[in-house]
Parts: C-alpha cells; structure tokens; sequence
C-alpha cells in the first residue's frame, strides 16, 4: 500500500472535493450553488482524521486553481511559503540578542534564555515586543542553537568528547541477532538500604541487556562496583542466557579489569568499549535506567525499610513478570517474545567451574630459591618442589579468590599444579619431603682433564706462534 506525505494528503482531498466539479463543470451560474452545497459537507482531514469543513472562498480558490492546470492534483499541493523560515516575530533587535546571549552561555536550556530576554526587554524597549516562548524554541532549533553539554569533568577527554559528540552525527543501531550483542553497566539507585549493621548505603544495580531483543539476561544489587561483582553478575547471566558474541561496556576500572578481560577471551567473547564520556553510546541501558526509576523504584516510594536481599527479590519479580512481558514500543513486541522467536547466534555455556576458571588473571612471579615460594597478593604459595627449576612461574589466579590459584605451562598455557599458601605451622614439625632431582640421575664424577673449550683455547693460541702473555714469577713457578 502507498503511503503519502502530508501535501500530498492535502492535495489528494482537494481534489476529491472538487474533481466533480472539473469532471462536469456546472453551467453558467450554476457554480456558486455546487461550491456552497460542498462547503455544507463535512470532511476526513488528511493528517489527524478529525471531522473538518471548507469555506467557500477556500474552495472556489482550488476550482480556479485546478480548473486549467496541466496537473490538477500538483496545484492542489500544499506549497511552501515564500517567507518560510523567516520568523516574522522574531524582530532583528532580538534575534541580535540572542545570539549574543547564546554565544556566551551555550549550555543555558531554551527556558533560561528565554527567562533572560523577558528580564533584558524589560530594561530594552528594542526588545519589545517579546515573542512567544514557542515562537523563540522553533527559532533556536532552525538555527542550530542547541544545549551544548558540559562535560562532568574538564579534562582533555571530556573535551575531546564533547568536540566529537557536536561534529558527529548519532544515529541509532541494533544487532541483528539475539545474542549478537550485550550490555553491560552498572547504575547508582535513587534509594537507600537498610544493612545489617544499621547504617543506610545506596546500591548500584549491574545489569546485562541482549540488544537486539531488550531482554535483560540479568539484573543485580550490590553495593560495590568492582571486578569481582562484575564477574559475579556475569557468571550468572551466562548460566541463565547462554554465551553471547560479544559485550559492550563503559571504560570503568571493573570493566577494564584483567580477570574480565580474559575470561571473556577465554570464552570467546568480544570485549567492545564506548568511547570515553561517551554514554550515548549505551543508549540501551540509559532507556532502561529510566524504565528502573520510573516504574520500579517509583512503586518502592512507600517502603520505609528496604533492605538489599528485599530489594534484589522484588526486582528479580519486576523484570520477570512486568518488563519482560510488557511490549517495548522500539521493538513492537515483548523483550521475551523477540528473544525467543528471533534467530539466535548465542552458544551454551560451560559449567560453574570452568566459568570459575576462566575469569582470572595470568602474571610471572619470581620464585624464591630459599624456600621455593612465590608472591601473591600479600601472601606466599608454594611451588611443587619438581618445578623448583622455574626463576619465574607463570600463575592463573583472580585477586578475590585466592583458593584458586593454578600454576600454568608457559608455552601450552594449561594447568600444571594448583597452588596452596605457605603452611608454616605445618612445616614446622620437621617432616622435609626429598627433592627429586631435575635432570637424569648421574652422580658426580671428577675429572683431570681440561674442558674442551679451553683445550681449544691453548691449542689456538699455540698456533699464533706468539710468546706467552705474561712473565713468569721465579720465585712462584720455581717448583713446578
């Protein structure tokens, strides 16, 4: 079915109004009579579909207008007018002034300009009269004057961002497949919980997003944002979802963190960063923020003691049974149903364990000859005496978790032996376990001959035919 733009809407009624009329033109002095019998007539309009009359004046217009015209309809279209754009109520004096005012406060919304020209025409009589607060929005937009944003911080960063965010067009985008792509971010309440030592403290909600469908493959309260959360939320967004091609995060600490980094190379899945103080890049996640607040958090208001394992249930209840079954008007259709219906590049996800072991980092350190221990966060482990040869171990370990602490093949980079911490409690009853030797078991055998090296050496030298480089001692060498 075609669709029409609004002139053509309003040429295509024009013409069903009066095309009887150019069809069988009514004879002398008939006219008048057939366009006042049409302006009686109730008609659709073309845009809002509301019920809509015709003077008579209007209509004998578009006779006239049509009546000799090649194309009809075409002069029957809504034309531009001359002077569009020009904004007649806006005088000269004023549009002056608010580029004057714009150029120094930039940042200012249109309602505190606005505020600022009523005040100054107040003491301008150049100013007067003031347009319309409708009249001075529609100006600034057709003139490019827009909020520019501050940046929360002053730093080249910020302002590099800022810079890019007003050359560069944003434009909307999403993955083609479930699965495709998540998101992740983390997002300060707006309320306070109650913890077990009395005291308030206010959350952060982690929480994933499939992009293509909006489900959110899992949603958390903590009340710190570090890599071990990070890991933790993840995990079980995986377990219930599945694994995803690849996971888009801010450049925060947590998100930057080696453990995440490599566990997500290791379960090979794409790491992909916004660009600093760029947020709109993870324009998903701030939409469904807005969601949290306006609807969740919103029915929490009369809830005078909320803990953070009530709030974590109730939320879990929300996006289940509300979020995840109400339609999403950018999708057209439920997050769960596009989930599930939607063709899926997702793969299944590994056990607990092998999650576990994924999300670590790998590091040499330095094994300490004296007792065959390295250094860990602080605390001591000790090799295996058969890798007592290792100057520098390499090790796979998270830095919250130190119950797990591999020791790796530097070239296969597998497991070769779990850690453990230094038991000097233990080791102190005596007991020693003997060291296994290296290399082949061959017992030491002494020599009298020269080694090669520095046969070859004197025979060398020999050869030159040159004098021995040094004077022999008497009273040194007398004896041998």
């Amino acid at each position: 079915m075609p669709t029409f733009d609004e002139p053509d809407r309003w040429a295509r009624l024009r013409f069903t109004i009066i095309g009887q009329l150019l069809a069988a033109p009514p004879p002398k002095g008939k006219l008048r009579g057939e366009l006042e019998a049409l302006a009686q007539k109730s008609w659709r309009h073309p845009v809002n579909g509301t019920a809509v009359r015709f003077s008579f004046a209007t209509l004998e217009r578009w006779y006239y207008a049509a009546r000799h015209a090649q194309d009809p309809v075409a002069a029957l279209r809504r034309h531009a007018r001359d002077d569009a754009g020009a904004f007649r109520q806006v005088s000269a004096a004023l549009i002056q002034a608010l580029a004057t005012q714009y150029r120094a406060y930039p940042g200012w919304t249109v309602q505190l300009h606005y505020d600022n020209l009523q005040a100054a025409s107040e003491q301008e009589p150049a100013l007067r009269p003031l347009s319309s607060y409708s009249t001075i929005r529609r100006y600034m937009k057709a003139r490019g004057y827009h909020r520019k944003r501050t940046p929360k911080r002053d730093t080249p960063g910020g302002r590099k961002a800022e810079a890019r965010l007003e050359q560069l067009e944003v434009r909307s985008y999403e993955a083609e497949y479930v699965q495709g792509l998540w998101h992740a971010d983390f997002h300060h309440g707006s309320r306070q919980v109650l913890t077990a030592e009395g005291g308030w403290v206010t959350p952060l909600l982690l929480c994933f997003i499939d992009d293509h469908s909006r489900l959110v493959c899992h949603l958390q309260w903590y009340l710190n944002e570090t890599a071990e959360v990070l890991v933790h939320g993840l995990c079980q967004a995986l377990q219930k979802r599945g694994l995803p091609r690849a996971l888009m995060t801010d450049n925060g600490a947590a998100m930057k963190a080696e453990e995440l980094t490599s566990g997500l190379h290791q379960l090979s899945i794409q790491h992909e960063t916004t660009l600093p103080y760029s947020p709109y890049q993870n324009a998903k996640q701030e939409t469904f923020w807005a969601t949290v607040e306006g609807r969740l958090m919103a029915m929490l208001e009369g809830v005078a003691e909320l803990t953070l394992e009530h709030l974590n249930a109730i939320t879990q209840a929300w996006v289940e049974q509300e979020y995840h079954q109400h339609l999403h008007s950018e999708i057209g259709t439920t997050p769960l149903r596009r989930f599930l219906e939607v063709t899926s590049v997702g793969r299944d996800c590994p056990d607990s364990q092998a999650l576990r072991r994924a999300f670590r980092c790998t590091t040499t350190r330095k094994q300490r000859r004296s007792d065959g221990t390295i250094s860990l966060e602080g605390k001591r482990f000790e090799v295996p005496a058969r890798y007592r040869h290792l100057e520098r171990p390499m090790v796979r370990y998270a830095r919250w978790d130190l119950r797990a602490v591999e020791l790796i093949d530097p070239r296969a980079l597998t497991p070769l032996s779990p850690l453990y911490p230094l038991n000097k409690t233990a080791n102190a009853n005596g007991q020693r376990r003997a060291l296994q030797p290296t290399q082949t078991d061959l017992a030491p055998q002494q020599s009298d001959e020269l080694p090669p090296l520095l046969r070859k050496c004197l025979a060398d030298y020999a050869a030159t035919g040159r004098p021995p480089a040094y004077l022999p001692h008497p009273a040194s060498e007398k004896d041998t």
